[in-house]
């Protein structure tokens, strides 16, 4: 899942730890372009409604591929034992 999630990460498309409503994908994607989470999260939805069911596909897909602010995707450092 790493090939996936690095070069999200690379790019700053990251759902954050705080301000989730749900699972961050919205606040990621506000985050990644510059706008307040609500404003992203009210186009999402505003955009989706033009596709009738796409919000079934879409919001899991970015949820799954989308690596959390906390997640192993950051570039790991050599430890010394």
């Amino acid at each position: 899942m790493n090939d996936y999630h690095a070069p999200l990460g690379r790019q700053g498309l990251i759902r954050p730890r705080y301000g989730r409503v749900l699972g961050g994908v919205c606040a990621g994607l506000g985050l990644r372009f510059g706008l307040n989470p609500w404003m992203a999260r009210l186009l999402f939805v505003l955009i989706l409604m033009l596709v009738p069911g796409s919000q079934i596909l879409v919001y899991p897909i970015l949820w799954i591929l989308m690596p959390s602010e906390s997640a192993t995707w950051r570039p790991r450092t050599a430890t010394t034992a």
